[in-house]
C-alpha cells in the first residue's frame, strides 16, 4: 500500500545542508496501522510529508498502491493525492465556515455536485459523531470536536490512506483516547490504511500494528508492536517505553528496598500473562520472589506484562528458576547495574 524506498530529504541552512530524513525504508500493508515515533527533530514530520509529496524527497522513491508517485507528472500526482487524506495537530479548519462547510468546501473545489457534497458531509459527520454540530463554528467546539471535524473532512474525499501528523498531541488524555478509538473504528469499518507520527508512546500502544522509531533522521528500530514492547534493542526505544512502564530501578530505589543481588525483569506475552508462573516457581524451587514493580500493557493485538523481581535464594536455585521461566515462554532480563 505505502512503500518508502531509501527516502532522504535535505534542507539548506546557514550552516550548510541538513539531512532531516536519512535513507528510510517503510512498508505499510493495506488495512494496517503503522506508527512512527520520535522526539522533536527526529525527522518524522518531514518523513510523513514525503508520503504525499508535500515534501519531495531529495533521494529515494515513494510507491502508493504499486505506483511510483515520485515519478508522476503533476496532474497525475494530484489525482493520486485524492486517495490520501491527512489530519494535522492544528486542525486547519476555516474559522469563518460552519462545520458542514468545512467539509463541503473542499468537495466543491474538487468538482462534486451539490447532492454528493451533502451526502458525503452528512455521512462522515455521522461517523465521527458530530451530526448535531453541522451549523456550529470552530470556535464553538472543543479541541476533540475540532479534530473530529478535521477527520471527517479527510474522510469525505474517501481516501484509501490516512496520514496523521501528531493529531492527538494538542489534546488531553481522555480526548486523545476517544480520537484513537475513532481511528481504530475508521481502520476497521472503512478499511483505511493509517500511517501516523507521534511522540507519545500511549498512541503507539493503543492502535499500531507496526512501529518505527526515529532518531536524527534515521529509523533506529522497527518491529511489530508486540515485539517492540517486549524486546526493545535501541536506547531510544527503551526510553520511550519507560514513559508508560518503569523499566529500570535506580540504585537509590534498590537501596531503599534493601535489595541485594540480581534484579530481573520478566516479560509475559499472550497466554503466559494469565499463568501463575511465579507461584509455581516458589513451589518448584527453593526461592522466594520479591516483586518490586509490575504492570500490564494492553496493545492493539495483545497483552504484555512486566514484572521486576528480586529472587531470594541460593544462586543455583535462582538460575534454575529463571531457566524454568524462560522455558515457559517468559522473557528474562537481568537489570543488575542498570539505572
Amino acid at each position: 500500500m505505502i512503500v518508502l524506498e531509501n527516502i532522504s530529504k535535505e534542507f539548506n541552512s546557514k550552516n550548510g545542508k541538513v539531512k532531516a530524513v536519512n535513507n528510510v525504508n517503510i512498508h505499510v500493508k493495506k488495512g494496517e496501522i503503522h506508527g512512527v515515533i520520535g522526539y522533536s527533530g527526529a525527522g518524522k514530520s518531514t518523513l510523513i510529508r514525503c508520503v504525499n509529496l508535500l515534501e519531495r524527497p531529495t533521494e529515494g522513491k515513494v510507491y502508493i498502491n504499486g505506483v511510483e508517485t515520485t515519478s508522476l507528472p503533476l496532474p497525475k500526482l494530484r489525482e493520486a493525492r485524492n486517495k490520501i487524506g491527512m489530519i494535522f495537530q492544528g486542525f486547519n479548519l476555516l474559522k469563518t465556515a460552519t462545520v458542514y462547510d468545512n467539509i463541503a468546501i473542499p468537495l466543491k473545489l474538487l468538482g462534486y455536485n451539490k447532492a454528493e457534497v451533502q451526502n458525503r458531509a452528512e455521512k462522515y459527520l455521522e461517523i465521527v459523531g458530530l451530526s448535531d454540530k453541522q451549523k456550529s463554528y470552530p470556535n464553538q467546539l472543543s479541541g476533540g470536536q475540532k479534530q473530529r471535524v478535521a477527520i471527517a473532512r479527510a474522510l469525505a474525499q474517501e481516501p484509501e490512506i490516512l496520514l496523521s501528523d501528531e493529531a492527538t498531541s494538542a489534546l488531553d488524555p481522555e480526548t486523545t483516547d476517544s480520537i484513537l478509538d475513532l481511528l481504530l473504528k475508521i481502520n476497521k469499518d472503512l478499511g483505511i490504511t493509517i500511517l501516523l507520527i507521534t511522540h507519545e508512546m500511549n498512541v503507539i500502544q493503543k492502535i499500531c500494528d507496526h512501529v518505527y522509531v526515529m532518531e536524527n533522521g534515521h529509523v533506529v528500530e522497527q518491529n511489530n508492536a508486540i515485539q517492540l514492547f517486549t524486546k526493545p534493542t535501541h536506547p531510544t526505544t527503551k526510553k520511550f517505553l519507560s514513559t508508560i512502564s518503569q523499566r529500570n530501578l535506580s540504585p537509590t530505589l534498590i537501596s531503599q528496598l534493601h535489595v541485594t543481588g540480581a534484579v530481573t525483569r520478566l516479560t509475559f506475552v499472550g497466554e503466559s500473562t494469565g499463568q501463575p508462573l511465579l507461584a509455581e516457581v516458589s513451589q518448584r524451587f527453593n526461592v522466594k520472589p520479591n516483586i518490586l514493580t509490575a504492570n500490564i500493557i494492553e496493545l492493539k493485538n495483545g497483552i504484555v506484562g512486566n514484572i521486576v523481581i528480586h529472587l531470594i535464594g541460593e544462586k543455583d536455585q535462582v538460575n534454575a528458576a529463571l531457566q524454568f521461566l524462560e522455558e515457559s515462554g517468559v522473557g528474562v532480563e537481568n537489570l543488575e547495574g542498570q539505572s
